[in-house]
């Protein structure tokens, strides 16, 4: 409900700030004092047309600022996957209206797209006299309303109907992928086989291509290496008609072991050098096992160039040998789940029957379900109408078939109304406007409104064109519409204000030239002489006598 509101420099409210509660709250004044501005202000706040004739002359932005609680559990569902969080339970919204065009929109302070805005705020107030507020004038709604009006029962069987329609559907959008072209299914299980036996026959190994480019480099470069292998061996070894390595450490060996026959402090020059010997000789004796085994083959090259070549032509699957096998691997499962397509095809279409017999035993009985409540709704109607002076209307719902299993049930529900006997039924949306139009509005939420989740309802005028007995029950009307609900109610009637439980006058007044609308919640005593003004009598008289009745009545 509707807390609390700010309105600044929007037509002739300078700064109105009010404050809310629930109930049943009238609104009245005399006529030109601006009391529909309001409600034009609370239309803005929901995400109405923001036009700039609404700024106050001679200022360049207005601002309307609004409170929420205890909101409906769809907009906080909403809000909350739009990323917004009611601190303390409370939901800010403003919007502010600039010369420029531009207005801004706000949600807990932050600002959003007016797109966006509308999406988060719808469901807060329904306001009659304005068609986009009105939840009963969209069809949209009104299988929703129907299904909520007839009962636990039926929301139950509503979500299995649901259930059975999302199931159904899954396994058709899954049957229509399997069904796709036969042909698109053969090319590809031709090109796949294709590829997978192109990576079998070449059959690459993990780490392979380091390893033949690794013997590549070794054959290409054969001359240098056995040159400088042979190169190796003699400076170490053989000396070539020079003294090799062995030989000159031999020498040096041998000198130092004759010293240590005249100097045993010798013997730790000696210790090394005859390490450095040994390893000398066994270096060389390697360096000429890796001559011998050396073998230079120009048909290995051959085969491993070969070889490399087959291993380029797998790139297409991965850059390494890895990412090809790989490749083969996601290849064969998808090898695999193509050739067994046939056989999950024919286990998806009896899944598919079965749901849909499912689907269609349930839809049926929610069917019946809905033609019950619709005479229902339509017999608890003519009471409410009856009360208001529409003792000849007549009201239907009427059901369109759906071809399709869907969410909702198989049809589509629409309601029907007309005023007189013999006038065909219309739309509810096609009704004439008028005094009609406030009845059967009045009527409709005086039956639905508790099942509806808007908590805040705002009616402007909805006495006009009634009179007599009649009035007394639109005031009736309202009251029990405001059970539990937070009601506003703009009215010439005092009949109808008698039954307030909170009432704010609306006054023109001039100051420093300037006319400005004030409103301020009446005491019981100021509402007494607010009745007997609505009455049209003389406020020390008889009026006021009158007035003060209206309110002991209630």
């Amino acid at each position: 409900m509707l807390t609390e509101i700010h309105v600044e420099n929007f037509a002739l409210m300078e700064a109105v700030q009010l404050s809310f509660s629930r109930g049943l709250t009238i609104f009245s004044g005399e006529t030109g004092t601006g009391k529909s501005m309001l409600i034009d202000a609370l239309g803005v706040l929901l995400g109405g047309r923001a036009s700039t004739d609404f700024i106050r002359h001679g200022m360049e932005k207005a601002l309307v600022e609004g409170i929420f609680e205890e909101c409906p559990p769809e907009v906080i569902e909403g809000l909350e996957e739009a990323g917004y969080l009611l601190e303390d339970g409370q939901l800010i919204l403003s919007r502010e209206i600039n010369r420029s065009g531009r207005n801004i929109c706000r949600v807990q302070g932050r600002t959003v797209p007016l797109t966006l805005y509308r999406t988060l705020v719808q469901g807060l107030v329904d306001i009659h006299g304005q068609m986009e507020h009105q939840s009963l004038f969209n069809p949209d709604s009104h299988r929703g309303l129907l299904d909520a009006f007839g009962g636990e029962k039926q929301l139950v069987l509503l979500n299995q109907v649901n259930q059975a329609a999302r199931a159904y559907r899954t396994l058709l959008q899954r049957e229509q992928q399997l069904l796709r072209s036969e042909a698109d299914r053969e090319r590809r299980e031709d090109i796949l086989r294709y590829q997978i036996d192109e990576i079998t026959l070449v059959d690459p190994q993990p780490d392979e291509e380091d390893s033949l480019l690794q013997e590549k480099k070794r054959l290409v470069n054969s001359e240098k290496i056995m040159g400088n292998i042979t190169e190796v061996y003699a400076l170490l070894y053989e000396g070539n008609g020079q003294s090799s390595a062995f030989d000159q450490i031999g020498r040096i060996r041998k000198a130092l072991q004759e010293i240590l026959r005249y100097d045993e402090d010798c013997s730790t020059m000696l210790e090394p050098i005859e390490s450095i010997y040994y390893m000398i000789e066994d270096l060389a004796s390697q360096v000429m096992s890796y001559r011998e085994g050396f073998d230079f083959d120009p048909g290995r090259l051959d085969q491993i160039e070969e070889r490399l070549i087959q291993l380029q032509r797998l790139r297409k699957y991965g850059h390494t040998v890895q990412e090809v096998l790989q490749t083969k691997e996601e290849m064969l499962k998808e090898l695999h789940t193509i050739t067994h397509l046939q056989g999950e095809l024919e286990a998806l279409v009896r899944d598919k029957e079965k749901s849909l017999k499912d689907y269609e035993q349930k839809a049926k009985e929610l069917s019946q379900l809905r033609g019950f409540q619709a005479q229902r709704l339509a017999e608890g109607l003519k009471e409410e109408c009856a009360d208001l002076g529409l003792e000849k209307s007549s009201f239907e719902v009427h059901f369109t078939a759906l071809s399709e299993p869907q969410v909702g049930g198989s049809e589509q529900a629409e309601f029907y109304f007309s005023a007189n006997v013999g006038e065909p039924l219309k739309p509810l949306a096609k009704v004439a406007s008028g005094g009609e139009m406030s009845r059967l509005m009045l009527a409709m939420k005086s039956l639905l409104s508790k099942i509806e989740s808007v908590g805040t309802f705002v009616f402007d005028e909805v006495d006009s064109g009634v009179g007599g007995r009649t009035i007394q029950k639109v005031g009736e009307k309202l009251t029990k519409i405001a059970e539990g609900k937070q009601v506003f109610c703009i009215t010439h009637a005092a009949q109808v204000a008698a039954f307030g439980d909170h009432h704010f006058g609306i006054q023109k007044e001039i100051i420093n030239e300037r006319t400005r609308t004030r409103i301020q919640q009446l005491t019981e005593e100021e509402r007494i002489h607010e009745l007997a003004r609505m009455l049209g009598g003389d406020e020390e008289t008889i009026a006021l006598e009158h007035a003060r009745n209206l309110r002991k009545k209630i």
